[in-house]
């Protein structure tokens, strides 16, 4: 069985001020496997983050299934229990987004080694990893101690990504990681990006420079229409 089997996916949003749904993408149908690495591209508003966000189940889709390749069994993330996708987020899978919500009172490196504490690693083996994964996206020695919430949106987005990918899980999803970074971080980044693929992590991003990750690449899933619904296309294509 594939990492993910995707089948007859779709979206839709109901208006309530329209009175109207309002479709998102449709019958989107694609496949991956551990190691791979797609691009979700398309013109904006075709709904690329909605994708990873019905994927991680931040939404519900309004149909299809997405069948994944759990340790403990194969299990639908469209129909699965909460309590069920809570567990698999904590095991499994990994959603990296733009914005970092930090904790009040709470130091960086303290928020980017929590997901190694809560896998079972000691805190003199956390920490660290987590000081290391820091420096990887270049925040400053001085800012480890300090709190994220007073952070520029830059700086924030390194803890962001150092805390997302300190501790490797099977499935990645990236929407728009390295909007708020500079080339150097973007950079890291990228490099980031290839240790996981080479340790076998299956990952689906959306990303503001598609083409510095484009040499990672196994695939893109391709979401293009019109603001007609009706006249709306998904294409998956694996290269």
């Amino acid at each position: 069985m594939s990492l993910l089997h995707v089948e007859h996916y779709s979206k839709r949003f109901y208006i309530d001020h329209l009175q109207r749904e309002i479709a998102v993408f449709a019958d989107l149908h694609f496949t991956l496997e551990a190691g791979q690495f797609l691009l979700v591209s398309g013109p904006n508003g075709m709904g690329k983050s909605t994708l990873l966000r019905c994927l991680y189940r931040t939404y519900r889709p309004a149909a299809g299934r997405a069948w994944y390749a759990s340790r403990r069994g194969p299990i639908d993330l469209a129909r699965a229990a909460d309590v069920d996708m809570a567990l698999l987020r904590r095991e499994e899978l990994g959603f990296v987004t733009q914005f970092l919500r930090p904790r009040p009172r709470v130091s960086a490196r303290e928020l980017v080694a929590e997901p190694l504490l809560a896998a079972g690693c000691p805190w003199s083996e956390a920490l660290p990893r987590a000081e290391a994964m820091l420096a990887t996206f270049g925040l400053k020695p001085a800012l480890w101690s300090a709190y994220p919430a007073t952070f520029s949106g830059g700086e924030q987005q390194r803890v962001n990504l150092a805390r997302a990918l300190v501790h490797p899980c099977r499935l990645l999803l990236l929407d728009e990681p390295t909007a708020s970074l500079d080339a150097a971080a973007r950079a890291s980044l990228t490099e980031r990006l290839a240790q996981l693929k080479a340790q076998g992590v299956a990952m689906i991003g959306v990303f503001h420079y598609p083409q510095e990750v484009r040499p990672l690449l196994d695939g893109e899933i391709k979401l293009a229409g019109t603001a007609d619904p009706a006249q709306m296309e998904v294409e998956h294509v694996v290269e």
